[in-house]
């Protein structure tokens, strides 16, 4: 049976697994499923429509799955918030379920979100990526596989983040910043992460050389995004961190509203490379 503190407020149609640990002052909502192993520390709280995998801590003062922070939306609206395994929520952090009907805002496995994080309505946070403090996703963004934001990072709505991107702190991002990349200060690319490429153990040295020329046609060439695409799409043998690269390229040219953002400059400054 799961271990419920006595004054924590558990809804009897949630759902919980064996092992699961509930601490003092929680709130479980109605239609809550938690997996094997999680942990909710004092005062947290899971809402109405959320699914929680296996492995899950969620520290104090959390609230996962809170009604999304827009004004047209119908409380009423039967819309959820899904989380994979193995995932780290630190103090107050804040997520919002879904807007539209049967949608979900997503959050992936083995992410670490650090105290005050929060992720918008209808957002994807994919696996391992980590939300410094106070770290922000606007509604309807995506933060790719391994990207890190730093303290007060933020990312509007409908903005794409690629795998293995660093915000920096207090930078911001208002449109789509491509794979592997650093950004600073607002929508300004100043390099790639190559800190990050060198780390990464499925990272090789043909696929950081291949980034780099890829990097180079985007932004250092004197192309537009479509002919730096096309130059890639010449490539006879990309690898898949560079394909990875290209097709996001591919997807922000032909966005349609409301993510027609375009992308991320890159501009030469006191701060970039």
């Amino acid at each position: 049976m799961p271990q419920i503190h006595p004054t924590a407020i558990v809804d009897p149609n949630a759902r919980l697994a064996d092992d699961v640990t509930v601490g003092a002052y929680c709130i479980i909502e109605s239609d809550v499923e938690i997996g094997p192993g999680c942990e909710l520390r004092p005062n947290a709280i899971v809402r109405r429509f959320t699914t929680l995998g296996e492995g899950n801590l969620v520290d104090s003062f959390c609230v996962l799955g809170g009604l999304p922070q827009d004004l047209k939306f119908d409380p009423a609206t039967p819309s959820r918030l899904r989380i994979g395994d193995h995932n780290v929520f630190r103090e107050s952090v804040t997520i919002s379920r879904a807007t539209t009907p049967g949608g979900a805002t997503v959050v992936g496995s083995r992410t670490y979100w650090m105290a005050n994080s929060h992720a918008g309505h209808d957002a994807t946070v994919e696996d391992e990526v980590v939300l410094t403090n106070s770290a922000a996703a606007g509604g309807h963004a995506t933060i790719g596989r391994r990207a890190i934001l730093a303290g007060g990072a933020g990312v509007h709505q409908f903005t794409w983040i690629g795998e293995m991107v660093f915000m920096q702190g207090n930078s911001g991002a208002t449109a789509h910043v491509p794979p592997y990349t650093l950004l600073a200060d607002v929508n300004n690319i100043i390099g790639l992460n190559s800190i990050g490429l060198r780390r990464a153990p499925d990272i090789r040295d043909e696929d950081r050389r291949q980034i780099k020329e890829a990097f180079r046609l985007t932004y250092r060439a004197g192309l537009a995004p479509r002919e730096a695409l096309a130059e890639m799409d010449d490539w006879p043998d990309i690898s898949p961190a560079a394909a990875a690269f290209r097709e996001f390229l591919r997807k922000v040219v032909s966005a349609e509203p409301p993510f027609d953002r375009g992308l991320c400059p890159h501009r030469i400054g006191r701060r970039g490379r």
